[in-house]
């Protein structure tokens, strides 16, 4: 039975690097995938003005999520001010109602950046809310409440440490050597960040931190391309290995 999956981080390209290789697996299998970035990225430019990368990253965020079959939404927040509010919890409720995921990837709470882990803490409790009949999400045209609490697993944190280098061990890895192609493909994809990070990170080449990355989940996990996940162990979402199921044999470490 094919399963409903929501991937839901901060900005366009956040979900490449850390579950694009997950993600074209479920895709492999049929699952029904939605891909979410909470921003539009709309900082990520030293030339261009907010609306105008934003719009560029909208683009390029949808180019790559087509490539695994998956529809692409943005929640419309903007960079570096992603919080953990009222609103912003009533916001994020809505977006789950309207995707219906079975299970939820996000991201770390513990992660090198603010909007990193303000999306985790958001995700995380609108997976609580989202099933609760008397919460109001304000929209014009609200979509009904969730039947039940979502599966959530976190991804690792970018390089897989917090933010002073201490690593954060996942619960298991999944091996990704098969579809590392494509998800080098979908980060791809996002060609206007490459300058960007030059500039404002001093990292040369987007690709290749990727890939060292991957690679260095997959030697501690034994194969050569791994992405690690942790479930959320919180009462009272539900605790069977929903994504380990799904995933089979591909699941290592």
């Amino acid at each position: 039975m094919n399963s409903r999956i929501l991937a839901i981080h901060a900005h366009p390209d956040d979900v490449e690097i850390l579950a694009g290789g997950t993600m074209a697996l479920l895709a492999r299998a049929g699952h029904h995938l939605t891909i979410v970035t909470m921003t539009p990225g709309d900082c990520g430019s030293a030339e261009l003005e907010p609306e105008a990368i934003a719009a560029v990253r909208r683009e390029e965020a949808a180019s790559a999520a087509a490539l695994i079959g998956a529809e692409y939404r943005c929640a419309e927040f903007r960079d570096l001010t992603i919080f953990s509010d009222a609103a912003s919890r009533r916001r994020t409720v809505e977006i789950l109602r309207q995707t219906r995921p079975d299970l939820i990837l996000t991201s770390s709470p513990a992660d090198y950046m603010c909007d990193h882990e303000a999306a985790s803490e958001l995700v995380r409790d609108a997976c609580f809310a989202a099933p609760a009949r008397n919460y109001s999400t304000g929209d014009p045209r609200p979509a009904p409440p969730l039947t039940a609490i979502p599966h959530l697993y976190f991804m690792d944190p970018i390089g897989g440490v917090d933010r002073d280098e201490r690593p954060i061990a996942p619960d298991f890895y999944v091996n990704v050597a098969s579809t590392f192609a494509v998800k080098r493909n979908m980060l791809a994809q996002h060609r206007s960040q490459r300058e960007w990070l030059l500039k404002h990170h001093g990292i040369d080449d987007y690709l290749e931190m990727m890939e060292r990355w991957t690679r260095q989940a997959g030697r501690r996990a034994g194969v050569e391309f791994a992405e690690g996940f942790r479930r959320y162990k919180g009462h009272p979402y539900p605790q069977t290995p929903l994504l380990e199921d799904l995933l089979g044999g591909a699941v290592v470490g």
